[in-house]
């Protein structure tokens, strides 16, 4: 065997690059043949259903949905748009850890749960994962006039009551979408919230795999990553915000004027929810 397959040009706690091209990321959607994976169908438990729908056959991103039990044909449900995190290298809506997650949200809140399963990074890097997800966010607003392309989503969910969640980096690509919600307009849909647990920005410090993901990322400067620095932070959707944080993260203050919870896990370290 040819041990220069096996050499490495990139490492990093979650992923490694061989010289070849070749990515081995340490936890994803195809790790253990696929055992991770949840296939769509019904919860017995809660009795959630689940899909998954082709957002942009071209991309291939796709969505994975969630909807509660349904009482009646003139039933609406609030919508909660779901960005994943894991350092925007790794993780699925299809894995055990978020389905199970968004499946327990779904039944508990009575909600309806469109997740995004935007491409990874380093294959496609930033901002591709945003692109990928503010598309999605587009396709869901096709709907809001009721002519979208999948019926369910016309009849059952109720357009004025939006909120946008993630985690760690899916609550940085949710707070970028709610931004551009509002600059780049959104008709039809009305984002209340938004949800954001454990969100992972840039630090006062430089990170060498985030820059290796995001090569064309304007550092300190960069709006996506540093929101202190967005001119446009002030008009993102949604007059609410929750924030839930570990004990040793930071916050910064902004310029964004809705009203803000707080959320603070006592003893407690980043994603401890996974």
């Amino acid at each position: 065997m040819d041990s220069s397959n096996n050499e490495t040009t990139h490492e990093f706690p979650l992923f490694k690059v061989y010289k070849d091209g070749r990515i081995k990321r340490y936890s994803d959607r195809f790790a253990n043949g696929g055992q991770d994976l949840v296939p769509t169908g019904l919860d017995s438990k809660t009795g959630v259903q689940t899909k998954a729908v082709v957002v942009s056959p071209k991309s291939g991103v796709s969505t994975r949905l969630f909807i509660p039990k349904i009482n009646g044909p003139n039933q609406k449900f609030p919508l909660v748009v779901h960005y994943h995190g894991r350092a925007f290298c790794i993780g699925s809506p299809f894995m055990k850890v978020f389905h199970n997650f968004l499946v327990s949200l779904a039944s508990e809140a009575n909600v309806v749960v469109i997740s995004v399963d935007y491409r990874l990074a380093p294959k496609h890097a930033l901002p591709g994962a945003y692109e990928d997800s503010w598309a999605a966010m587009q396709w869901i607003s096709a709907h809001s006039n009721g002519q979208g392309p999948k019926p369910w989503l016309n009849q059952y969910v109720d357009f004025r009551r939006i909120f946008m969640a993630g985690e760690s980096a899916g609550a940085n690509i949710a707070h970028y979408v709610a931004v551009q919600a509002s600059v780049k307009g959104l008709a039809g849909p009305n984002v209340i919230e938004s949800i954001l647990l454990h969100s992972y920005f840039g630090g006062k410090e430089p990170d060498k795999m985030i820059d290796y993901l995001y090569p064309t990322s304007a550092g300190f400067k960069d709006p996506i990553l540093h929101p202190e620095v967005d001119p446009n932070l002030s008009k993102m959707a949604g007059k609410k915000m929750l924030v839930c944080v570990a004990e040793k993260d930071w916050l910064r203050k902004s310029g964004w004027n809705g009203s803000e919870g707080v959320f603070e896990s006592k003893e407690r370290g980043m994603g401890f929810f996974y």
